[in-house]
C-alpha cells in the first residue's frame, strides 16, 4: 500500500464530501482505540473543525487515558480541535434501571452492550445538529463487511467511512505514518462496550490479521474443506459471523408492493 498516497486520497475526499455537503465540520467518538485515533486524524487533517467527544459508560481506565492522550496530541499537531466529554454512566444506569430484567443473561449481556453503542450514536448525532456537523464513522474493512461486527444504529450509525475500505493492518499502517501515540498502536482491539477489558479477540475467538485472512480466502472462492486445523477454525468462525451479520451489511428490507396492489 502506498500508505501516503491512502492518506492523502482519504483527506481530500473528507473535504470534498464535507465542501459538497456545506457543512461546518466533524464529529467523532474517541475511544483510545486505533481506528478511533485514525479516522479523528484523517479528519483534522482536512483543516475542517473537528470535535472529540469522550463518552464514558463505565469505561476501563485505562482506555479513558488513551482517549486523553490522543485528543491532547490532535490539539498539539491540528488546529481547530475542540473536545468534549459526555459521562454517560448515569444515563446508561437509569436506562437500564427501568427495562425489565431478562433470564437469559447472554441475550441481556449482548443487548446492554448495543445499548451503550446506541446511546453514544445518539449522543453524537445531538452535537452534530448543535454544529452542523457530519458524523465520522471508525468501522474499518474486516468490521464492516467481514464479520459485521458492529451495533445496528450504533457505532454502524454514521455519516461517512472513511477508513472502512482498509483492512485493520492498513489502518495500523496508516496510524505508524500520521505519528499516532504508541501507547494507542499497541493496545489490544476493544469495542469498549462490556466495562472490562475484553478484547475483540476474546469476542470474536480470531485476531484481526487470521480474520483478513479468511475475508481474502473467501475472496478467492475457497471452501472450509480446503483447510484443516486452526486455518479452518478461523475459517468457520469467519463465515459464521458473515452469515449471522449479513442483515447490518445489506440494505433495510423493504416490503414493495406490486402496482397492481395500489
Amino acid at each position: 500500500m502506498n500508505t501516503e498516497k491512502v492518506v492523502e486520497y482519504i483527506v481530500s475526499w473528507l473535504k470534498d464530501y464535507a465542501e459538497k455537503s456545506k457543512v461546518n465540520g466533524f464529529v467523532i467518538g474517541i475511544s483510545g482505540g486505533i481506528d478511533s485515533a485514525v479516522t479523528s486524524t484523517l479528519c483534522a487533517k482536512t483543516g475542517f473543525p473537528l470535535l472529540c467527544l469522550e463518552m464514558p459508560i463505565h469505561q476501563a481506565e485505562n482506555q479513558i487515558t488513551r482517549a486523553h492522550n490522543h485528543i491532547e496530541w490532535l490539539q498539539k499537531n491540528f488546529k481547530k480541535i475542540s473536545v468534549q466529554q459526555v459521562n454517560l454512566t448515569p444515563v446508561f444506569d437509569s436506562l437500564i434501571a427501568v427495562f425489565p430484567k431478562a433470564e437469559n443473561e447472554e441475550q441481556l449481556l449482548m443487548s446492554l452492550a448495543n445499548t451503550r453503542a446506541r446511546l453514544r450514536m445518539t449522543t453524537l448525532y445531538y452535537f452534530a445538529g448543535l454544529k452542523g456537523y457530519l458524523v465520522a464513522g471508525t468501522g474499518n474493512k474486516v468490521e464492516d463487511f467481514g464479520i459485521g461486527f458492529f451495533t445496528k444504529y450504533g457505532d454502524g450509525g454514521v455519516d461517512i467511512s472513511p477508513i472502512a475500505d482498509l483492512m485493520k493492518s492498513e489502518v495500523y499502517e496508516i496510524a505508524k505514518y500520521l505519528g499516532i501515540n504508541e501507547d494507542v498502536i499497541i493496545a489490544a482491539p476493544t469495542d469498549g462496550l462490556w466495562g472490562d477489558d475484553k478484547t475483540d479477540e476474546d469476542q470474536i475467538g480470531a485476531s484481526y490479521d487470521e480474520l483478513e485472512w479468511a475475508m481474502k480466502q473467501v475472496e478467492l472462492g475457497k471452501k472450509i474443506t480446503d483447510f484443516e486445523g486452526r486455518k479452518k477454525e478461523v475459517f468457520s468462525i469467519y463465515t459464521k459471523r458473515n452469515r449471522a451479520n449479513m442483515h447490518k451489511m445489506l440494505p433495510i428490507p423493504i416490503c414493495e408492493i406490486p402496482e397492481e396492489l395500489k
